[in-house]
Formats: structure tokens, C-alpha cells, sequence
């Protein structure tokens, strides 16, 4: 059997490369994993530009209006003041810890990291390029996990413009920001900056944010976005952006413009494969270069494999963990009597953490209606319990999605204070296949929103025959 330098080398450090690498070496394969120096720290964009920074900025966000509705409650005092400094440093400060985590979990699973840029050569090696040395690394088995990265659009005058990537560590808070997009990173950072004071214009393209949602859950976070003070502007295109004397002056294409001190465009992700030299050495490629896989994550060539947002089919941390540990036990099996783990992309849960947040599991309610035809459609629109006395009029909506012909519930859709955590308990449950006379016969906590998913009985519409 040929030698090679290394088992498994992984390209990217982010989730699902490090999960790869740890759990390949905790099974006794030498592991390398390489992340290009001084991109950024550990972990990849979830740790660093993304997840985690991101929902810290969120909980950030909330506590000018937690202050201001909590003189219903009988708490009187000044509105607080953002200290974007100390907000920055003390995010940078906790970046830096998780960094150091996921470094610890590959020293102390015998992982050799190297910090440099990989390329790869042919089937079975891989050229790194450290500072100015370059070695190459021969592999019995290569994981390409680079993840994605912003993409912008070619315009008139998108050098001036930012990505999500730079939001995190401007120089000065802006006062004036305009998001353009429509996605759950555009509604997330929209929120977040309106939330921590700044005046904030959402542009997108299409009439209704959160496309690919359910529609339902697009109305009510669209009308409680700009409840909160987001000025959304729907069937908006950016024409040109150009410097002007106090800040960047925007035209669109309607004729009007707008001025503002940042302009953050999030209208879409692209696979990181610049460099890779995946077409020197003819791995299959799509749409933006995302890299083509089969069903267990094998490329053209069958020694590399590719997980995660390079593949561009569900661009989310979690899933690039599961894909991670696929590709795991495919090359370095689990024990005896443990069974090689699969990947199953139905009822994926995911949060978008907006203000107030989405949380959603399953099938949107048009998507259910082509699928399975007959469906029962269950749905509440309320004032929470908290915002009888807050003074907000924060509205909550839940909504189930019934399967007539197996009463399993095939979606589930919550926008609410806390929604992602409220979320994750359901999806166990519809994995598992559950009806709705399991949820009708399920005890609700009160008083709390959750409850509503099993206290719903009537069906807001008609039950519709497939045709």
C-alpha cells in the first residue's frame, strides 16, 4: 500500500473541517488541516464573521428597547448609551477565546495545523504556501471545507460598499446605514444596527424580505422590521453609489437617492474556491464554482471530498458538521455495532435573528401545497404576554402545517421573542414524525408562546384537494 505524508488533510479550518479533523484523529488517522494566515482566526466564518459575532451584536441590540419597555413595568431611569468601543473590544475578546478552543482541539487530538494558503496538485497532494516557504503534503484523503464568502455585484461605484464580513469592526458607529438585500443576513444586520441606534434603510429587490420562507412569516417580520424603525423599501435596486461631502450618496433606480455614512450589500454568498486549483486538477464545479459532490460528499475525483458552504447546498453550520462526520465514517469507520451516520436535509431547523426573531422547521405553507396536496393550515397571530405592560406592539405569529393524509405536521413557523430556542424543541418532535393529535394531546407550559403550538384546533383554511 502507497505511503503518504498524512491521512486526511482538510483545507479550512472553519466547523466542518475541524470537526472532520478531530473526530478522524480521535480514530487514530494522522490528521493536517491547514487555514489560510492571517484570513482569520480559527473556526471559520461562524466563529469569527458570522454566528456567534453576529448574535452577540443581536443581544447587543435588544437592551435600548428592553430599557425603554421596561417603564411599564415600573422601571423608571435615563435611556443607556452605546459604547461601540467597548462593544467591539469585548467581542474581539471573546473571538479570541473561541479561537483558542478550536486550536486546543486540534493540538489535543494530535491535528498538525499549518497556517498557510493550500493548493491542490493533483489526486493525492497538496501544495501549501506558508509565509514564503511552500511545501507539499502528500494525502490518502483531501476535505475541501473553505466555506463561502460574500459576494458583490458589479455597479457603478461597489468599491465604496461593504460586506458583512467589515460590520463587525467599523472604525466609527454609523449613523446612517443602508442594507441592501433581502436574506436573513440583510434582515439580521438591519435589525441589529437599528437596534444599536443607527437610522437604517433596508433596499431589496423583490416585495417581500426572507425569500424562501413562508409567506406568512415574510408579512409579519417585514411589518415588525419596519414597526421598529427600518425603513424597508421593497422593489428597490441600487443604481450607482458615489462619495459625497458628509458621507456616500446612493441613486436608485426609481429616480430617488439617499445619503448615507455605510452602505453594507448582503445580497448573497459565493463558495470560497479562489486558489484551490480545483480546475487544474478537473474537480467538477457549479454555479459560482460550488463544488459538485455526490450523496456522501465524494467530488469527481474520489480521494477529495467537500463539505459545508463550498457545496452550496444548505449553507449552515450545523448541516456542515453532520456532512463533516459522513465523510468521517465513510473513511475512518466508527466502532463495531455503531452504524456510519447519514445526512438527511429534511426538517432542518434554522433561526434568522431578527428583531423580533424567525424560527422555522419544515415546509413553508405554498411549498406543502405542491408537495403533498392536501394540507391543513393552523395559524395565531397574538400580543405576548410581556407587551401587555411594555407598551410595544410587537406582534407574535406561530403557525403549523398539517399533512391531511398522515396528520404528521411537516411545518412549523414562529416569529417571536426567542424563536430559534423555542424552535429546536419542536424539530426533535418532527423528526420523530409527530401528528398533530400528538401535539393536541401535548400539555402546553403556561403562559408562555410555545404553548400555542399545541392549543392550536381550528384550521385557518379550508382543507385544499391536490388537483
Amino acid at each position: 500500500m502507497k505511503s503518504y505524508d498524512t491521512d486526511l488533510l482538510v483545507i479550512g479550518a472553519g466547523s466542518g473541517g475541524v470537526r472532520a479533523a478531530r473526530m478522524a484523529a480521535q480514530r487514530g488517522a494522522k490528521v493536517t488541516i491547514v487555514e489560510a494566515k492571517g484570513l482569520r482566526g480559527m473556526g471559520g466564518t461562524c466563529v469569527n464573521v458570522g454566528c456567534i459575532p453576529k448574535k452577540l451584536y443581536s443581544y447587543a441590540a435588544h437592551y435600548a428597547e428592553a430599557q425603554a419597555e421596561s417603564h411599564g413595568f415600573g422601571w423608571i431611569g435615563p435611556a443607556p448609551q452605546l459604547d461601540w468601543e467597548l462593544l467591539k473590544a469585548n467581542r474581539r475578546k471573546e473571538i479570541s477565546r473561541l479561537n483558542g478552543i478550536y486550536q486546543g482541539l486540534m493540538d489535543n487530538n494530535g491535528v498538525t495545523t499549518l497556517h498557510g494558503y493550500a493548493a491542490i496538485v493533483d489526486a493525492h497532494t497538496v501544495r501549501v504556501t506558508e509565509a514564503e516557504s511552500t511545501r507539499t503534503i502528500s494525502a490518502r484523503h483531501i476535505l475541501i471545507a473553505t466555506g463561502g464568502k460574500p459576494g458583490i455585484p458589479e455597479f457603478p461605484g461597489n468599491e465604496h460598499v461593504l460586506s458583512s464580513d467589515a460590520m463587525f469592526d467599523l472604525p466609527q458607529f454609523p449613523k446612517r446605514l443602508l442594507v441592501v438585500g433581502g436574506g436573513y443576513i440583510a434582515s439580521e444586520f438591519a435589525s441589529i444596527f437599528n437596534g444599536l441606534g443607527a437610522s437604517v434603510v433596508q433596499s431589496y429587490r423583490g416585495n417581500l424580505i426572507l425569500r424562501g420562507f413562508d409567506e406568512d412569516v415574510r408579512r409579519v417580520t417585514s411589518a415588525e422590521l419596519a414597526k421598529k424603525g427600518v425603513d424597508l423599501r421593497l422593489n428597490s435596486q441600487v443604481k450607482a453609489i458615489r462619495p459625497h461631502a458628509s458621507g456616500l450618496q446612493v441613486d436608485f433606480a426609481d429616480g430617488s437617492s439617499s445619503e448615507v455614512d455605510v452602505v453594507l450589500y448582503a445580497t448573497g454568498r459565493v463558495p470560497n474556491v479562489d486558489g484551490l486549483g480545483l480546475a487544474d486538477v478537473g474537480i467538477t464545479q457549479g454555479r459560482d464554482g460550488a463544488i459538485r459532490v455526490d450523496a456522501n460528499y465524494r467530488t469527481n475525483i474520489p480521494s477529495i471530498f467537500a463539505v459545508g458552504d463550498v457545496t452550496a447546498r444548505v449553507q449552515l453550520t450545523p448541516v456542515a458538521l453532520g456532512e463533516a462526520m459522513v465523510v468521517v465514517d465513510q473513511l475512518f469507520p466508527p466502532p463495531e455495532g455503531v452504524a456510519p451516520r447519514t445526512m438527511n436535509y429534511d426538517f432542518i431547523p434554522t433561526a434568522v435573528f431578527t428583531h423580533p426573531s424567525v424560527g422555522t422547521v419544515g415546509y413553508g405553507e405554498a411549498e406543502a401545497r405542491e408537495k403533498f396536496g392536501d394540507i391543513r393550515v393552523y395559524r395565531s397571530e397574538f400580543r405576548a404576554l410581556k407587551h401587555t405592560l411594555s407598551g410595544s406592539s410587537e406582534r407574535t405569529l406561530v403557525k403549523l402545517i398539517v399533512d391531511n393524509a398522515s396528520d404528521r405536521v411537516i411545518g412549523l413557523h414562529m416569529v417571536g421573542a426567542e424563536a430559534g430556542e423555542i424552535i429546536q424543541g419542536f424539530a426533535v418532535a418532527m423528526k420523530a414524525g409527530a401528528t398533530k393529535a400528538v401535539f393536541d394531546a401535548t400539555i402546553g407550559i403556561h403562559p408562555t408562546a410555545a404553548e400555542e403550538f399545541v392549543t392550536l384546533r381550528e384550521p385557518v383554511r379550508p382543507v385544499v384537494a391536490a388537483s
